[in-house]
């Protein structure tokens, strides 16, 4: 398969568009000091983005009733435990990816 030059100039673009709307702010951040207020506040966006899609996931709507993914309650509960015992985002999100694959294999 050949690739056009458009095609090419096409893949570039796309993926700079993607890349520097992710890249500036770190790179915007770095250089200017933000008040302590600032950082406390961003420090709460990865757990509030993790929850959301916890959430999401967790819980849905069947003729108007609220049912609960059992499935993933039993991969919540390590990785909540994960994260309370470590702090660490990282270790959370591999421990809960971890453990949503164990429930998917066995279930």
């Amino acid at each position: 398969m050949t690739i056009s030059t458009t095609m090419l100039l096409i893949i570039i673009g796309c993926c700079l568009v993607t890349l520097i709307p992710r890249i500036a702010p770190f790179i915007l951040v770095k250089k200017v000091s933000l008040p302590k207020w600032m950082t406390d506040w961003l420090s709460y966006i990865p757990i509030c983005i993790l929850t959301a899609l916890i959430v999401q996931g967790m819980w849905t709507a069947e003729q108007g009733k609220l049912i609960i993914s059992w499935h993933y309650m039993l991969a919540l509960i390590p990785t909540v435990i994960t994260a309370l015992w470590t702090r660490s985002l990282a270790v959370t999100v591999i421990v809960g990816v971890v453990a949503m694959a164990l429930v998917r294999m066995f279930s």
